[in-house]
């Protein structure tokens, strides 16, 4: 520990941020950096207590509580506080595979968890990485690793996000040939199209991929894998047009292993009378297209400019639709929440170091109350129907082509926690009486994911939890097999041989979660599919 009186010296101070009026003019990442003096006395502020939560990535009252990662916090932050940036580098990478996306995006359970959180400001951990990640970028220090052997063993990875990159990188460098397929046109899943620019600049994934091609990984984009050849080309989140369908089978001949890293991109949707109406749409399409177009220098205002804009979801992806629809030139925007508020302060039933239940007012909030002067959250809210007019539809080569339902408002009503009398569940539930229009052109459906997608997991033939989760024993990574038809001969078993065992890693094997909790699956998963294929393994 190297200043052990850090925490009572010094005050949390941020890096500094760019304000509401001018962030959002573009796209651009408005997070700034502290200089290196600052920073070291931010480290300086990590006490290297006895029982160092932060790093402990533990599930208590069901929450997560510091890293799953466990990246060893404490000695990251002496090294900092030290000016050790090329030390500090080499002890995050041991056990973090791309500090680069998480000090960006992550919510920073690390922060929750820490004890100088407990009575004033936690040690501000995520900007310490975000520092020593970047010092290595700019110094040459990020190298991906060059097996000098080859095992000879081939693995294929379906899917690019988080979860697949991180299980490529560490198979990759144990010595297996691994091909990452992506559905999309570029490579990073959620990372790329389910994340505005404005929180993780799409050049920050490009360096890091271009890094990980000269280590040997092999990425190849447009494809879809799927068991039929005529599935999967309306998929949801899916960019492109038109994708090669490669059927499942092929991969499990051609490899001696595949992780399945596709995510839990089966959204939810509102079921509401007048769905079907023009100008719905799921927020990780509508995110996705943005980010597409921004990439390609095309412009998507138009689809947004001037528009009444109603958000259904209060998580991320939600505040996300709202930073974006207001980069884009919405008339009003309206983010409706089914949940009660979370109080301001933690409750004596959620103490530290659980994972803190309470409000948070995020970047796309403060750009709304900034530009339209209120917060754009209602609480307790659900839409009751969704109201169209039918209009004539633009004439293609003279000739009208039919009509199209315009949505253009919708109705929202209140909800009520009430215990369900058969399950002794709370349940949210409508309260006759309390309708209300509200003007809307576009609608973004961003109510969280229901799991994995059916054509993928039908597909390769494996078990889906009751909620469509890739089905695994406890701990482990291997997807448990479904019956086979009976044109395979006798009946499969989980466990039994087939071409290429089937793994699974990240949000389609524990459910939506957070970019750090797909990194470390990811990993996990690596380590037991390199064990399964060499008879142990040294992966770290």
């Amino acid at each position: 520990m190297g200043k052990p009186t850090g925490f009572m010296e010094y005050n949390r101070l941020d890096g500094p941020v760019v304000s509401e009026e001018k962030r959002i003019e573009n796209f651009n990442e408005f997070h700034g950096v502290l200089d290196e003096e600052s920073r070291r006395k931010q480290a300086a502020r990590c006490m290297d207590c006895g029982v160092p939560f932060c790093q402990a990535g533990m599930m208590i009252a069901g929450m997560a509580s510091g890293c799953p990662l466990h990246n060893l916090v404490p000695e990251l932050n002496d090294l900092v506080y030290r000016g050790c940036f090329k030390q500090a580098y080499r002890r995050l990478s041991k056990t973090h595979s791309f500090p680069e996306f998480t000090s960006r995006v992550c919510p920073a359970l690390c922060e929750a968890a820490c004890t100088a959180g407990l009575h004033g400001a936690s040690v501000s951990t995520k900007e310490n990485e975000k520092a020593v990640i970047e010092y290595a970028f700019e110094n040459g220090l990020v190298k991906e690793e060059i097996p000098e052997i080859r095992t000879g063993k081939k693995v294929a990875i379906v899917g690019s996000g988080p979860a697949g990159l991180a299980a490529a990188q560490l198979l990759n460098r144990r010595g297996h040939s691994v091909t990452v397929y992506e559905r999309n046109d570029r490579i990073g899943g959620l990372l790329r199209y389910g994340i505005p620019n404005m929180k993780l600049d799409k050049s920050v994934i490009d360096r890091r991929i271009k890094l990980m091609e000269e280590a040997g990984i092999t990425f190849i984009t447009g494809v879809n894998i799927c068991g039929s050849k005529k599935k999967g080309n309306d998929a949801p989140g899916l960019i492109l047009d038109k994708v090669k369908n490669v059927s499942a089978d092929e991969l499990k001949k051609k490899y001696d292993a595949v992780i399945l890293a596709c995510g839990a991109s089966n959204p939810r949707d509102i079921k509401a009378p007048g769905r079907e109406a023009e100008g719905i749409y799921f927020a990780v399409d509508f995110l996705g297209r943005v980010t597409k177009s921004l990439l390609d220098g095309s412009d998507i205002r138009d689809k947004v400019q001037g528009k009444d804009v109603i958000v259904i979801g209060g998580g991320d992806t939600g505040n996300d639709c709202v930073g974006t629809s207001i980069r884009l030139g919405c008339k009003s925007v309206t983010q409706l929440e089914m949940m009660p508020k979370a109080p301001d302060t933690r409750t004596v039933s959620n103490p530290w170091p659980e994972w803190p239940r309470i409000c948070k007012t995020d970047y796309g909030q403060e750009e709304a109350i900034y530009k339209f002067g209120h917060d754009p959250r209602i609480y307790q809210t659900t839409v009751k129907e969704f109201v169209y007019e039918t209009v004539p539809a633009a004439e293609t080569n003279g000739k009208a082509s039919g009509e199209i339902k315009r949505l253009k408002e919708v109705i929202i009503q209140a909800l009520e926690p009430k215990k369900d009398d058969k399950t002794g569940r709370m349940m949210m539930v409508p309260v006759e009486g309390t309708e209300k229009t509200l003007p809307a052109q576009l609608v973004l459906i961003a109510a969280g994911f229901l799991g994995s997608e059916s054509y993928v997991t039908e597909g390769f033939g494996i078990q889906v939890d009751k909620r469509t989760n890739v089905k695994t024993e406890i701990g482990h990574y291997e997807a448990e097999a479904s019956v086979k038809d009976e044109n395979a001969g006798k009946p499969d078993t989980p466990g039994a041989v087939r071409e290429a065992k089937i793994y699974t890693a990240g949000d389609m094997h524990r459910g939506q979660s957070l970019v750090v909790w797909a990194i470390s699956e990811g990993r996990n998963a690596a380590r037991e599919v390199d064990k399964d294929l060499m008879g142990f393994t040294n992966l770290l």
